[in-house]
């Protein structure tokens, strides 16, 4: 019974761990709108060359200046996930048994104290020295695919570190570095040290310590990431050449993980890491990693971790919106209606779903497993049918609009006639279901005297 309860506890710790890392992943992906924003209005179709820059030759310096601006985001995302990961983990520290010293004065506020700009300043300064350290052990290596990431041969022929490349680890290595300083954050911020030494203890001990730790983080995945990269390499491979295999199971998985805000981690990995591409957009040719950024990049058939979000948020939630509304009470219909079609219009222009799928997430978990299913579905007959459009924060209408004339989206049509089907088919679903189970979506909830 107790080591029962002790592997429970365990895994509830653990479990509880994970939800903030995950939950902590949503500051920097609050930035990819700005990036897209910018990136997007800098591309030769809208404002450049090929776009209104052509009738207004004023915008062109306007639309290298926004490019420049959104591609500076998107080639330093490492780094910002690294500091909105240790910002967003940081969150309140208890220093428990350990009350606040007083010098003279009483207190009875509990040792609690909020993570400050110390939590982002540690977390460049460790990114900072675990991108170079591993930059350095991956071109000592002098063979392999991170090798060829981070070599620079100048016109001489010498061989020399390219300390602008990306580094090879991508967002992962800023998320391990971001919980790094966010845990030692925790830890130090109140280190007291002797009073010769007193100018370097507490907040100030912090950055410190990160470089110290993203040193020997920087010399352990510059020796083991190798094969890992290879392992990755190879995992993209098999996403691009299985495509409506992996985004099905992609899709299910994505949405049966919301509950507990782990959807975040799978995000990460295919949108930010998974697969690799060598893609040019302006003229300019990049090396990117992951679907989300090789779409921005101009890789044709990128997108197609994204594509299949856009009929389900748009238009399929949308109708399971109206269904929950049309099924509520005769009495209770119209605050219902206007909850759900607040939610739903929410989801189609932005695609923020979140509101709408917690309506009915718990209350009847077989009406979220079938919008799982229906997403895993709309995922994988996006892919087979290559239809390809991406998005900078979510399948909304908004980036739907703002990406529709990018060369390399491919069958909008289809994506929109697709959604309009969707929307029928979450509307005629969900009705069936509620009704024939009475299910307690809003609306239909038992009182105290049924």
């Amino acid at each position: 019974m107790g080591e029962g309860s002790a592997q429970s506890s365990a895994w509830s710790a653990t479990f509880a761990v994970l939800q903030r890392i995950g939950r902590s992943l949503m500051l920097p992906i609050a930035v990819l709108p700005a990036a897209g924003l910018l990136f997007r209005f800098g591309q030769d179709d809208l404002l450049g060359a090929n776009g209104l820059g052509r009738v207004l030759p004023w915008l062109l310096p306007v639309a290298k200046v926004m490019a420049a601006a959104g591609g500076a985001l998107f080639e330093n995302l490492p780094l910002l996930f690294a500091v909105g990961v240790a910002i967003g983990l940081g969150g309140s520290a208890t220093q428990r048994g350990h009350p606040p010293k007083h010098t003279g004065r009483s207190s009875t506020k509990s040792a609690v104290r909020k993570s400050d700009g110390t939590t982002a300043l540690a977390a460049v300064v460790g990114y900072l020295v675990f991108d170079r350290v591993t930059k350095t052990l991956f071109l000592d290596a002098g063979e392999g695919a991170v090798y060829d990431k981070v070599l620079l041969v100048l016109r001489d022929g010498t061989r020399t570190l390219n300390v602008g490349a990306q580094n090879p680890t991508g967002v992962l290595g800023g998320i391990v570095i971001g919980i790094t300083a966010a845990l030692l954050w925790r830890r130090f911020y109140r280190v007291k040290l002797p009073s010769w030494l007193a100018f370097f203890g507490g907040r100030r001990s912090v950055p410190i310590v990160t470089a110290v730790a993203a040193l020997l983080l920087g010399v352990l995945f510059g020796l083991l990431w190798r094969p890992v990269g290879d392992w990755l390499t190879a995992a993209g491979d098999w996403l691009s050449a299985h495509g409506t295999a992996g985004t099905g199971i992609y899709g299910v998985a994505n949405r049966l993980l919301i509950p507990v805000g782990l959807h975040h981690f799978l995000n990460t990995i295919v949108w930010f890491t998974l697969p690799e591409c060598h893609a040019g957009v302006n003229g300019a040719i990049r090396d990117a990693a992951g679907d989300l950024n090789c779409y921005f990049a101009g890789e044709q058939g990128a997108g197609i971790f994204m594509t299949g979000f856009f009929p389900v948020m748009m238009f399929g939630l949308l109708g399971a919106a109206i269904a929950i509304w049309r099924a509520a009470l005769p009495d209770r219909r119209r605050p219902v209606g206007g909850i759900m079609l607040s939610a739903g219009l929410t989801a189609f222009i932005t695609g923020i779903t979140e509101p709408l799928e917690f309506a009915f997430i718990l209350v009847a978990p077989v009406l979220f497993a079938v919008h799982a299913v229906l997403t895993g579905l709309s995922m994988a007959l996006m892919a087979e049918l290559g239809a390809r459009l991406g998005f900078t924060f979510s399948g909304g209408a908004i980036d739907l609009l703002l990406n529709a004339s990018k060369s390399n989206t491919h069958g909008l049509g289809l994506i929109i006639a697709f959604g309009i089907a969707y929307f029928i088919i979450y509307y005629v679903i969900f009705s069936v279901l509620i009704r024939a189970l009475n299910l307690p979506t809003p609306g239909r909830e038992v009182t105290g005297d049924s």
